[in-house]
């Protein structure tokens, strides 16, 4: 099974500027990708590739004054296979964690463990420490809050989406997170494409997503608090604490964002051989589907 990805990203600067980007696959999935072209930009600069701290491919490059584009586009294989799952997944005590874990305990910019610690204790407190707290902490975010692309917030906190009971998939994630955090099991924030390879009636088109992984016995393991089920077809493109250490792209300096399309699609093959405009979603340009429209108001009907 083929999966189509790439993106055009269009920004406008007053001066040179620097600039880094967190689009680049996992270092894991690269050995599955069958053609890529990119990425490339216009005007042509210099690029240079490196490794962050959470361990990401990032690429830092000058933008130019004036109008400046970075495309890419690929085919990676994928075995079609839903998420790994193990229900007898056990939480580790604190004290037997890995090192290199423990840095996704502590609170961080977008996941107030410190103001969500006493919720997180009375909601899962008596749910036996593993998989089924995990799953447990999955379920309540995942009708605690009502998705929609027209409540994107880009400063919005786990907390506050608690409250607002609202978000997008980054939303979803944080407040996941965080809860994950406060329970003592390390999480991280994910970034990436998802193409949903089984679901016929798609809600929302397929482009970047935001997930999160929690350690659990030796290993990590993917949740998704905003779609609840274990899915298909996901790129990761980076991890990190939350969304402030993986911004998509990051500028030192002023910047229009003038276009920025995805897509993410299922082909025959693993060629480029077919455009991908049918595919395309633009995240300047608010998304409306009735059929999603129609579940909020249903949602919202149930609460009350």
């Amino acid at each position: 099974m083929f999966v189509r990805f790439g993106y055009e990203i269009g920004i406008r600067c007053p001066q040179p500027t620097p600039m880094m980007t967190y689009l680049s696959v996992v270092s894991e999935k690269r050995p599955d990708i069958r053609r890529e072209r990119g990425p490339v930009t216009s005007p042509i600069v210099k690029m240079e590739e490196i490794v962050d701290p959470h361990r990401n491919a990032c690429l830092r490059m000058i933008a130019p004054e004036g109008d400046f584009k970075l495309s890419y586009d690929a085919v990676i294989e994928d075995d079609g296979r839903p998420d790994v799952s193990d229900p007898l997944a056990q939480a580790v005590p604190v004290e037997k964690l890995p090192p290199n874990t423990l840095p996704y305990l502590a609170a961080s910019r977008y996941c107030e463990t410190d103001r969500l610690g006493a919720l997180a204790w009375r909601l899962f407190g008596e749910v036996p420490p593993g998989w089924q707290r995990v799953q447990a902490i999955c379920d309540y975010v995942h009708e605690r809050l009502v998705f929609s692309y027209g409540y994107a917030q880009a400063m919005r906190t786990a907390l506050e989406a608690h409250e607002d009971r609202l978000g997008v998939s980054r939303d979803y994630a944080h407040l996941a997170i965080a809860l994950c955090r406060c329970m003592n099991m390390p999480a991280r924030y994910v970034n990436g494409y998802m193409a949903d390879l089984e679901t016929e009636d798609r809600v929302a088109p397929m482009d970047f997503n935001a997930w999160f992984d929690v350690f659990l016995g030796d290993r990590w393991y993917t949740f998704d608090a905003k779609n609840n089920v274990r899915r298909a077809g996901r790129i990761a493109v980076a991890r990190g604490r939350d969304a402030a250490d993986i911004p998509l792209i990051q500028t030192f300096g002023k910047h229009e964002l003038t276009g920025f399309t995805v897509w993410t699609c299922v082909e025959a093959d693993g060629g480029l051989t077919r455009s991908h405009r049918d595919a395309n979603v633009s995240l300047l340009t608010p998304w409306f589907s009735e059929s999603w429209s129609r579940h909020v108001q249903e949602r919202d009907r149930d609460r009350h």
